[in-house]
């Protein structure tokens, strides 16, 4: 059996008892227990000998969430988040007490939505074209003269590169500013290739409809643009909040 115990989310200590088929990661699944340390609860299972980021296990980490969270408030960790034994997780439990209660204060009722967006890459070059009369004068001449010379067509590669660059830093910026009003924080995510803005928004649970509708009635007026919406979600990014 591993030594380590695997953390699913910590509640308040009076949360109602985990119920005894709610099972974890692990082939087969591990049972779900909880361990105690003053006014807070870990739930936690054994950890697999060898813990990889299988869909079985992802998938089996948000089921317990979803279970132990219909009962009443609780802070997600992390897929793959291990503590050295139960004794591990009641030391961590008590000496950061004062911040998992905040959270859990601050986080209940609340779900995450993260929304990536990226460019439609036809749309932009049009509206690149369109806005900027350098490059349409450029693009004329060139196409005039059967093409332009070498050193015409790289001068007007380069004016469309700057002009794609600065219109994504303003639609990265654009989505944020857009959807921010509809939520109570938001938290950068990772950036990836290929996406404008990857990033989480903090909403209350009543709100979601809402602040979907806002993201979507943001792409119908910005064509150019491709939303993706996923949530509502357990708010991961939110568990350990951006320092001021």
């Amino acid at each position: 059996m591993s030594t380590y115990s695997y953390v699913y989310g910590i509640a308040r200590s009076d949360h109602p008892p985990i119920p005894a088929t709610v099972r974890g990661i692990g082939d087969p699944p591990r049972p779900v227990r909880a361990v105690a340390a003053g006014e807070l609860t870990a739930v936690v299972s054994d950890c697999p000998g060898q813990l990889r980021a299988k869909r079985r296990d992802l998938l089996a980490h948000q089921n317990v969430l979803a279970e132990v969270g219909a009962a009443g408030p609780v802070l997600p960790m992390r897929f793959g988040s291990l503590s050295q034994g139960d004794d591990a997780v009641r030391a961590v439990l008590t000496e950061r007490a004062e911040h998992w209660l905040e959270r859990l204060a601050a986080l209940d009722g609340k779900v995450e939505y993260n929304v990536k967006a990226v460019h439609d890459e036809e749309a932009v070059l049009r509206l690149v074209v369109a806005d900027d009369p350098g490059i349409r004068e450029l693009k004329d001449a060139n196409r005039a003269a059967g093409g332009g010379t070498y050193q015409d067509r790289l001068r007007l590669g380069e004016m469309v590169a700057a002009a794609v660059q600065a219109r994504e830093e303003r639609d990265a910026r654009l989505v944020q500013d857009e959807l921010a009003p509809h939520a109570e924080a938001r938290a950068a995510g990772p950036g990836s290739s290929g996406s404008l803005v990857n990033v989480s928004f903090l909403v209350p649970r009543a709100s979601g409809d809402a602040f979907v509708a806002a993201a979507e009635a943001l792409q119908e007026r910005h064509p150019h643009l491709r939303l993706r919406i996923n949530g509502p979600l357990p708010p991961y990014s939110f568990v350990e909040p951006e320092p001021e």
